[in-house]
């Protein structure tokens, strides 16, 4: 896995693995690869991946079940969703309107870009 300098390694985990669950890759109540499982496959410390997996659990992406390993909650992909709208409205998506704005892009015009995008 490529990791970025902007964001902490066990976070970039976190959303790797939400993209798996919105993705269907993972499903609600499936089991998750364990702590050395994925960091053999994704090159890392298994410390860095139980970090991420505390991060997740926190957060109630995933959860335990003593001596059979991590599972996928029954609500993940509704959290998730809701967790990155929220990170979107609040940070991203002033930096993306102000960038449409400053290079001249009309609402009409970003309605039908976006409409082409879903159409792909």
């Amino acid at each position: 896995m490529n990791f970025k300098d902007n964001k902490a390694i066990y976070l970039q985990i976190a959303d790797r693995i939400g993209d798996q669950i919105l993705s269907g890759a993972l499903t609600a109540e499936g089991k998750v690869p364990s702590v050395r499982e994925l960091a053999a496959e994704i090159e890392v410390n298994a410390n860095t991946v139980a970090r991420t997996y505390d991060h997740l659990q926190q957060n109630g992406i995933i959860y335990t079940k003593r001596g059979l390993g991590y599972f996928v909650s029954p609500d993940a992909k509704e959290k998730i969703v809701a967790t990155r709208r929220d990170q979107l409205m609040q940070g991203e998506m002033d930096y993306f309107l102000g960038q449409l704005k400053a290079v001249g892009i009309t609402p009409d015009e970003l309605q039908r870009l976006y409409s082409d995008y879903l159409a792909k």
